[in-house]
């Protein structure tokens, strides 16, 4: 029995003036699988997650989740739809401790009078939430909730930004170069986080230029080539250098898309 999409999108176009960014370009994610999205610098693939997560208001195509089509102005729309994204600039807020971030945006008040009218916040439920979730994903090494992000290392930061999508993500997580500033050992344990947040049931989009990664974690590798998907891969079926070249035009692939 074929599955249906969880989220896909039909002949998007994205024109920024003269520069076409999406050239009717096709996408589709199924449920509980990592969706690798290569392409080579500017070949459209930001701009089409930017699309899918709110961040940009496609010009033409058609985007469904869940088989029903959507329209969201922001990702705030895209957010309360179930469609959680990991930017590469992690959009923490370094100041601020890591349960705030885990909340931001969405802080819970107090029960009765106090958060209903002097709108104080529920710290203790919010610290406890935060802790649950890290220690749903392995990240013990965290000691203090209520440390502040800036004290943090990069995969710890990478960490609570996955945890809170994967928190709040109910039906997607988008996840953006999460291991690019990272090193050996930090990309690893981001990787593991990926794996787990898998199991869990989520589908992931993942953006990415580290071939091993993607071919590591992978179920199936979108390439996005001049402004739309050139074709889908089966990682278990090419090599890494068929990717390459099927991502820089020296390679045509024999079939369109691959289910």
């Amino acid at each position: 029995m074929v599955q249906d999409p969880i989220l896909s999108a039909r002949g998007l176009v994205k024109r920024y003036g003269r520069v076409t960014a999406l050239d009717n370009a096709d996408f589709d994610l199924y449920p509980g699988e990592i969706l690798a999205v290569i392409g080579d610098n500017g070949a459209g693939k930001s701009s089409m997650i930017k699309a899918i997560s709110g961040a940009i208001t496609p010009d033409e195509g058609e985007i469904r989740l869940e088989g029903k089509p959507v329209q969201f102005r922001s990702p705030i729309e895209a957010r309360k739809a179930g469609i959680e994204t990991v930017y590469q600039n992690l959009a923490l807020s370094p100041a601020l401790s890591i349960a705030d971030n885990m909340f931001l945006g969405r802080e819970l008040r107090k029960p009765g009078p106090m958060g209903k009218w002097f709108r104080k916040l529920d710290r203790s439920a919010m610290e406890r939430f935060s802790r649950d979730k890290l220690s749903e994903l392995g990240l013990m090494t965290i000691q203090n909730i209520n440390q502040a992000v800036e004290t943090l290392s990069g995969g710890q930061r990478q960490g609570v930004a996955v945890a809170r999508a994967a928190a709040f993500g109910s039906k997607v997580i988008i996840l953006d170069e999460p291991t690019a500033a990272l090193g050996v050992k930090e990309s690893r344990r981001v990787l593991e986080l990926i794996l787990d947040v898998r199991r869990r049931g989520i589908p992931i989009v993942l953006i990415s230029h580290n071939m091993p990664h993607v071919f590591e974690v992978a179920d199936r590798i979108h390439i996005h080539r001049l402004g739309r998907r050139l074709c889908v891969i089966n990682p278990k079926d090419y090599s890494m250098s068929d990717a390459v070249a099927f991502m820089t035009g020296a390679k045509t692939p024999a079939e369109p898309v691959a289910a």
